[in-house]
C-alpha cells in the first residue's frame, strides 16, 4: 500500500471528484458502524470531502437518513454530484458547514468525521467538539476517524512522513495525540468511549456525549 497522502481539492472541470483513499477504507469504516450506529435517525458527517464516503454508508444503512457537510464549494459540488448519481432517498443534499463555526444543523443522532482533524487547523477540532457536545443527545456518539498520534507508543514511519508532508503544506496541520483531542472533548462533555485500531495505521475513536 502507498503511504498516504493528503487529499487536496484542485480545480477541475469535473465536479464530482474522487479520493482514492476512500475505496481503501470505507469497508474497514463499515465495519465498524455496523456495531454501534443508531437503528434510526439522522447521520451528519462532517467534511464530507468528495461525497464517496457517505454515499457509500447511505446504501448501506439505509434506515438511517445521511447528511453530508462540507466548507469548500468544490466538495460541495462533487457531493451533490456522486448524490444526484446515486438515486439515495436517504441522502440529503450537502449543506454549507465550517468545523469552526457554530452549526446551523438541528436533530442529529450522530455524527460522523473522517480525515479532517489532520488537515484542519486545531481551531476545527475544537469547533467540532464544542459543536457534537452542544448537538449530540445523551448517549450520542461522534466517530473520528484518521491517523493519530499516541503517547508511549511509536509512530508508525509512514504517518511520520505524513505528517511532515502536511506541515510542510501548511504549518498548522499534521497528526494529533489521541490525549489531546481526548480532553478538548472532555470540555464539551464528551468523552472518549472506545479507539479502534483501523488498517494502515489509522484509528477510529468513539466519543460519547
Amino acid at each position: 500500500m502507498s503511504d498516504p497522502k493528503p487529499f487536496v481539492f484542485e480545480p477541475s472541470a469535473e465536479a464530482k471528484r474522487t479520493a482514492p483513499a476512500t475505496q481503501r477504507n470505507r469497508d474497514a469504516i463499515t465495519h465498524v458502524l455496523k456495531g454501534c450506529l443508531p437503528a434510526n435517525g439522522t447521520v451528519l458527517e462532517i467534511a464530507s470531502g468528495t461525497g464517496e464516503h457517505i454515499v457509500h454508508f447511505a446504501a448501506q444503512f439505509p434506515d438511517l437518513l445521511w447528511q453530508p457537510s462540507d466548507s469548500d464549494p468544490l466538495a460541495l459540488a462533487s457531493i451533490a454530484a456522486w448524490r444526484a448519481e446515486s438515486g439515495a432517498d436517504n441522502l440529503r443534499s450537502p449543506v454549507e458547514v465550517d468545523a469552526v463555526a457554530d452549526w446551523t444543523v438541528r436533530d442529529i443522532s450522530a455524527i460522523l468525521c473522517i480525515n479532517m482533524v489532520h488537515i484542519s487547523p486545531w481551531d476545527a477540532t475544537r469547533g467540532l467538539m464544542r459543536n457534537a457536545g452542544r448537538l449530540l443527545p445523551k448517549g450520542g456518539l461522534l466517530y473520528l476517524y484518521g491517523p493519530f498520534r499516541q503517547q508511549n507508543r511509536p509512530t508508525a514511519p509512514s504517518n511520520e512522513e505524513f505528517d511532515r508532508n502536511l506541515k510542510s503544506r501548511n504549518s498548522q496541520w499534521g497528526l494529533r495525540h489521541v490525549e489531546d483531542v481526548a480532553q478538548e472533548a472532555t470540555f464539551h462533555a464528551l468523552h472518549l468511549d472506545q479507539i479502534i485500531e483501523m488498517p494502515a495505521n489509522n484509528l477510529l475513536l468513539l466519543f460519547r456525549a
